[in-house]
C-alpha cells in the first residue's frame, strides 16, 4: 500500500463524513466522470472512489487538485459553509496590510476562489524571493516599472503591460524603479494553509 493511501487517523475521521459527500457532490456539479477527475488529479479512480466514499482521507495537496479540477475552493470541498459576501469593495474598506516590505489593498471578497489585491512593491524588496506555488497570478503595474522573472526569463513592464502565468513556473517579482511600483494583483491560490508558501504566515496575503 503506497504511502498516499494509508489509512486515516482518529484525528481526520471526524472531518470524513463531511468531506467525502462534498467530493461526490462537487464532482458530479463539474459534470466529471470518476475516471476522468481521478485522471485529470493523478488518482486512480478506485483511490478516488475511496475518498469519496470515507474510506481514504484526502491530502492537502489532493484537494488543492480536486478544488482547481471542480473549480471551487478547499473550503468547500472541506464542506464549510460562506457567510454572504458584497460583491463591491469600497475603498474605504481596503485597510493596507504589510508583509515582506510590501503594503496590500484587498480588492476583492474573502474566500473566493480567486483574490484580488491592490499591491505596493518598494524598491530592493523582495526581488531575491523566488516564489512557486500552485494556481494562476494575473498582475497589472499601475505605476512604476516591474522586473518580473519567470523560470529563466526576465521581463520589465511598464505602467499599462500586463502578465498572466501559472505560478508553479518560479518567479521574482521586484520594482525596477526607485519609487517602487504599484499593482493590480489577481490570483487563484485556494483559500488553504498553502499560502504560506509565498509570503509567510499572515492572513489573508499571498502574492
Amino acid at each position: 500500500m503506497s504511502s498516499s493511501e494509508t489509512e486515516p487517523s482518529a484525528e481526520h475521521e471526524v472531518a470524513l463524513p463531511v468531506v467525502a459527500p462534498q467530493l461526490r457532490a462537487l464532482r458530479r456539479r463539474a459534470a466529471l466522470t470518476l475516471e476522468a477527475a481521478a485522471r485529470a488529479a493523478g488518482l486512480s479512480p478506485a483511490h478516488l472512489s475511496r475518498l469519496e466514499t470515507g474510506q481514504r482521507q484526502p491530502s492537502l495537496p489532493m484537494l488543492l487538485a480536486l478544488a482547481r479540477i471542480y473549480g471551487t475552493t478547499v473550503s468547500e470541498l472541506l464542506g464549510e459553509t460562506v457567510a454572504e459576501r458584497d460583491a463591491v469593495v469600497r475603498a474605504g474598506d481596503m485597510e493596507p496590510t504589510a508583509a515582506g516590505g510590501w503594503t496590500y489593498w484587498q480588492a476583492g471578497a474573502h474566500g473566493r476562489g480567486m483574490q484580488a489585491l491592490r499591491v505596493h512593491v518598494p524598491h530592493g524588496s523582495q526581488g531575491d524571493i523566488v516564489r512557486v506555488h500552485a494556481g494562476e497570478e494575473w498582475l497589472y503595474v499601475l505605476q512604476g516599472r516591474l522586473r518580473l522573472r519567470l523560470g529563466d526569463t526576465t521581463h520589465r513592464l511598464a505602467p499599462g503591460d500586463s502578465a498572466h502565468f501559472d505560478s508553479l513556473t518560479p518567479h521574482r517579482i521586484a520594482a525596477q524603479d526607485e519609487g517602487g511600483v504599484e499593482l493590480l494583483f489577481v490570483h487563484t491560490l485556494l483559500q488553504s494553509p498553502t499560502a504560506t508558501l509565498c509570503l509567510g504566515p499572515t492572513p489573508g496575503v499571498t502574492p
